[in-house]
């Protein structure tokens, strides 16, 4: 079975900014010196409505929302932390540290899955924030539905016991590793130093430092016949861990990454993805230094059958 979406959805920022709440553990955010605030959002909102307008030439549905002025949410850009859908007809609603990015989640959208497509049930698992247990989506989680697999590096916004709960429930396989930067900080997201394609892996793999832990994972994307595409630090931070695969309505496959990404590949690492892919750059660049995320973080799948009519 085919397990890419060909749908997606994205929320139209409305007070995109800097966020200090998640400052401490992303350190992928960068504060831009001199640009105001107003200007911040201009240019992120510009962004945004280029990426939907590239998206949508090349015949990829896209569903975007617009946020809401108030309460202040500078990261509803990234739904997919919060707001997961699977192939089945199911919904996952999913705790966040941030208490600033828990007000992202609104039962406006809920409904409006509900009532175009098929949703047999929705989970929310808001209630382990008061436990202080966070699993935040396919950010902590990047999820292979062909072989069952949940892979997702250890933070403080991705709980292994939680991960595996939620795995076992799916009846997934879960794979979970500790993934640093050169200073031991954590990487706060498993999706900015790994994607998966249907037949590629891209992975920062000097990110994992323990040689058994490394050794386990590269064995699993081996036997699930992934092609590793390994990136550098560097290459990580520009965000080319940070991509998502696609297809169109005419079932055309893309990988979609930010031109920051793009620019940072080599021509080899090129060469793997587009073997079967097409590589779809899409320049973000204050949504990316400003958020501390990329175009990946911005789309959320669509796993859900349309209602008829």
């Amino acid at each position: 079975m085919d397990y890419l979406a060909s749908e997606i959805f994205m929320i139209r920022p409305a007070a995109f900014g800097y966020n200090t709440e998640t400052a401490g553990s992303n350190a992928f955010q960068q504060i831009q010196p001199g640009m105001l605030k107003q200007q911040v959002l201009e240019n992120a909102i510009r962004e945004f409505d280029d990426f939907v307008a590239q998206l949508q030439s090349q015949q990829i549905e896209v569903t975007v929302f617009p946020d809401s002025k108030e309460p202040v949410k500078p990261d509803a850009i990234f739904p997919n932390n919060w707001l997961v859908t699977m192939p089945g007809g199911e919904v996952y609603i999913f705790p966040m540290q941030a208490e600033n990015r828990r007000i992202e989640k609104r039962a406006s959208i809920i409904q409006f899955l509900q009532q175009n497509y098929q949703v047999n049930l929705v989970t929310d698992y808001t209630h382990f924030e008061k436990e202080h247990t966070f699993l935040e989506g396919t950010g902590s989680i990047i999820m292979d539905h062909t072989n069952k697999i949940m892979y997702a590096c250890l933070s403080s916004r991705t709980d292994k016991n939680l991960l595996i709960e939620f795995a076992n429930h799916k009846k997934y396989k879960p794979v979970y590793f500790l993934s640093t930067l050169q200073n031991g900080t954590p990487i706060y997201h498993t999706n900015v130093m790994m994607n998966l394609g249907e037949k590629y892996a891209v992975i920062c793999l000097e990110t994992i430092r323990d040689e058994d832990e490394k050794k386990a994972f590269q064995h699993i994307l081996n036997a699930t016949n992934k092609r590793i595409i390994d990136i550098s630090i560097s290459q990580m931070n520009a965000f080319a861990g940070n991509m998502l695969q696609v297809k169109n309505k005419t079932g055309k496959k893309f990988t979609i990454l930010s031109q920051s990404a793009f620019n940072c590949l080599n021509e080899e690492q090129k060469s793997l993805i587009i073997q079967d892919s097409t590589l779809l750059p899409v320049p973000i660049p204050t949504i990316e230094t400003i958020g501390g995320g990329s175009v990946r973080c911005m789309m959320a799948e669509i796993f859900l059958e349309k209602r008829n009519g």
